[in-house]
């Protein structure tokens, strides 16, 4: 694998970040994860925009502009092969003097990395089954506004997903509710609606979940941003998940009781895969 490690590109053997980077030691960073398909970037000024949000959040710059970063994502793509792949992002504060403060941190570092989709195919989507994890998310919380490189919440969750056999964990806020996947945002379908928790139940205001916004629209079904405890869960018409890598998963069981499914999932399916074909069209 070719990876780009500060605007160079590099064998993944020499791609080596210093042990004092602040990001190996405090999780101190952020990272996109962008969907590439026929060699183009799906969505890419939204990403970059949550990037540089994150980035003026954490108080540390972005070392290349948009563009470039753009440009070098998609020769990257093209250096190990990969037309249809996911771009992993990685920006840290840097190395710096030992200790929480950032100051003397002055130059970020850059890693970028392209991962192949895996098997799953648009006609044949995937059905995961959801378990609802003991971890707790804070309410209202500035951080998980951005992806942060600190997830230790989210890695817990999805090691009890690993250890039951499910796909992905569900996480409940401090108020009780739940709010997102390990990975993923959640919506539920309610009488022809498509219903997501709010942002200030603490989620992450994903891409994907933007996208899912605008679908809803074409296809005439109200959106809904609303809170749901885990048995109002198990009682919709249809649970599904957004994410990068497979942009609308359904889902059919939860903490091993069965859900219902909504044809509304199918057609959103159907509708996000159109969308990311026509605006990666060459």
């Amino acid at each position: 694998m070719i990876v780009l490690l500060n605007g160079k590109f590099v064998p993944e053997e020499q791609a080596v970040v210093s042990v004092f980077d602040r990001g190996f030691l405090y999780g101190d960073g952020l990272f996109e994860t962008v969907r590439i398909s026929n060699g183009r970037l799906f969505r890419w000024p939204q990403h970059l925009a949550r990037l540089q949000r994150g980035a003026d959040f954490l108080k540390f710059r972005l070392p290349h502009p948009g563009d470039q970063l753009a440009n070098w994502a998609q020769e990257l793509a093209r250096a190990n092969g990969l037309s249809d792949c996911l771009l992993r992002l990685n920006l840290s504060r840097g190395t710096g003097p030992r200790g929480y403060s950032p100051r003397g941190a002055d130059n970020p570092t850059l890693v970028m990395t392209t991962h192949p989709l895996g098997e799953a195919h648009p006609q044949t989507p995937p059905i995961w089954s959801v378990v609802t994890s003991s971890v707790r998310l804070p309410a209202e919380d500035p951080l998980a506004h951005f992806k942060t490189s600190n997830k230790l919440a989210q890695i817990l969750a999805r090691s009890e997903a690993d250890a039951l056999g499910a796909d992905e964990a569900l996480l409940i806020n401090t108020d009780g509710h739940v709010v997102e996947g390990s990975s993923s945002n959640l919506f539920w379908i309610q009488e022809r609606r498509i219903c997501t928790p709010r942002i200030e139940a603490g989620i992450l205001p994903g891409v994907t979940r933007e996208v899912i916004f605008e679908l809803a629209t074409n296809l005439g079904c109200e959106i809904v941003e609303a809170e749901i405890t885990p048995q109002q869960l198990t009682e919709a018409e249809g649970i599904f998940l957004s994410v990068t890598s497979a942009g609308i998963i359904e889902c059919d069981r939860s903490d091993g009781v069965a859900l219902r499914r909504s044809p509304l999932s199918h057609a959103l399916q159907t509708a996000y895969q159109e969308l990311l074909a026509a605006e990666t069209h060459r």
